[in-house]
């Protein structure tokens, strides 16, 4: 595998430093994340957009950025992603190379720094090893999530689409997550009877919360947008787990996985980091100005994704299928639980 990323090597460090060898890294269901280890002692990672590596089905088509909860993956969402992280001041891994000539690979690739293997780890696992080593970084994670949420824009979609022009699908963020939402119940009752038996159950419970959430002025008038609160979309990652937030040597957050960072609600963010960091999220602070119908529709609607999503990932080759699984049967049971 080393004589597969020479050229990439090369490209981002000079012909000063020689690969020794490549690992690939575990976690990436929608591009190849690898190791590459240097001679002289140093370590870099690369990651891959590949179809090849990318699990999920259907990835051999066309992505549609105009959907902001389409699967955010490619090179061109990562640029604009890290791009804007850049500009605010916001912690993602220091960028070697971004390739998308597809001549020194077969895929486009970007080279970036290797926060764990400089001493580094995952929130998650600091959370687990040390909880009192994590509340600092919990601090300043979310100042991190004050920071894009006070970054505003007049529309909601995904950076990339918004920063060349481009206008994201549907009327308003409430009703693409409603939308989505009930697809997602349709194709998850289509896998489990459990689910089957309870989609009037939830459905009815997706259709009340909606119909419980005012429209926002960002949602009727964009002549209305200032910098003030309640004002416009402003940045979330949509993935932000503690397993997408690296802690370097100095215990600062470093963001990854950042494909998916758009303009949007912030209860769809909270949505999930409160599933995800569970008794860690009052730590995360900044839930007073959000909207709780709203927050409402989106928990819900997010444990029917998270339900859908890994059941459609096990139809394909995604290798770590006992963690997919259990993910799906987590969430499936909290979702019977909402609508109780």
């Amino acid at each position: 595998m080393t004589d597969d990323f020479d050229g990439v090597a090369r490209a981002a460090f000079g012909r000063g430093r020689r690969l020794a060898g490549v690992e690939r890294l575990r976690g990436g269901s929608k591009k190849g994340v690898h190791r590459l280890r240097f001679d002289d002692g140093g370590t870099a990672v690369v990651y891959v957009w590949s179809t090849a590596e990318n699990h999920w089905p259907g990835a051999d088509r066309p992505a549609d950025d105009a959907d902001p909860l389409a699967h955010a993956s490619g090179l061109a969402l990562f640029e604009a992603a890290h791009r804007r992280l850049a500009a605010l001041g916001v912690r993602t891994p220091h960028l070697h190379l971004l390739d998308g000539s597809r001549t020194r690979h077969p895929v486009d690739v970007a080279v970036v720094e290797d926060v764990t293997g400089a001493g580094g780890e995952n929130l998650e696992a600091l959370l687990e090893r040390d909880p009192a080593a994590a509340r600092p970084v919990l601090a300043r994670l979310a100042d991190t999530l004050r920071v894009l949420g006070e970054h505003r824009a007049e529309g909601w979609g995904k950076l990339a689409l918004l920063d060349n022009g481009g206008v994201s699908k549907g009327s308003s963020p409430q009703q693409l997550v409603l939308d989505r939402a009930l697809a997602d119940l349709a194709e998850a009752a289509g896998r489990d009877e459990r689910m089957a038996a309870a989609r009037g159950r939830l459905a009815d419970g997706l259709h009340a919360r909606a119909a419980a959430v005012a429209p926002r002025d960002s949602d009727s008038d964009s002549d209305s947008h200032s910098d003030g609160p309640g004002h416009g979309y402003g940045l979330v990652h949509g993935e932000l787990g503690p397993d997408h937030v690296l802690v370097d040597a100095a215990g600062e957050p470093v963001l990854i996985d950042i494909e998916g960072l758009m303009h949007f609600d912030a209860e769809w963010e909270h949505a999930f980091l409160r599933i995800r960091f569970g008794e860690h999220y009052p730590s995360l602070g900044g839930t007073e100005d959000l909207d709780r119908p709203r927050l409402d529709l989106y928990a819900l609607a997010m444990r029917l994704s998270l339900v859908a999503g890994p059941l459609r990932l096990l139809d394909g080759d995604f290798p770590h299928r006992a963690a997919m699984r259990a993910i799906a049967e987590h969430n499936l049971t909290a979702a019977l639980l909402l609508v109780e």
